[in-house]
């Protein structure tokens, strides 16, 4: 099994809108093919290929002292040298 290094995280609380205009901003980001993200002295720069792989997950949580924790969890991933993907649509 390979060996996981954290290059960033960013954990923070944001109104839905601050959120959806993040994600417009990313979106038109990763069809450039090129991001950056930083917070403070951290940064990072993301290459993405043409073809990456797309998973959306929905789930609960039941936390013992706040109840249901609720997630929607939006990833990208790809390999070097792979040109896999599938369709997904949003409806």
């Amino acid at each position: 099994m390979g060996r996981e290094i954290e290059l960033f995280k960013s954990k923070e609380r944001k109104g839905r809108q601050e959120v959806a205009d993040f994600l417009r901003h990313l979106a038109d980001k990763v069809s450039s093919g090129n991001l950056v993200l930083k917070q403070g002295q951290e940064e990072v720069t993301v290459q993405l290929p043409e073809t990456v792989y797309l998973e959306v997950e929905v789930e609960d949580e039941h936390k013992r002292k706040k109840g249901v924790q609720h997630k929607l969890e939006i990833e990208l991933k790809w390999y070097d040298n792979d040109d896999a993907g599938g369709p997904l649509e949003l409806e």
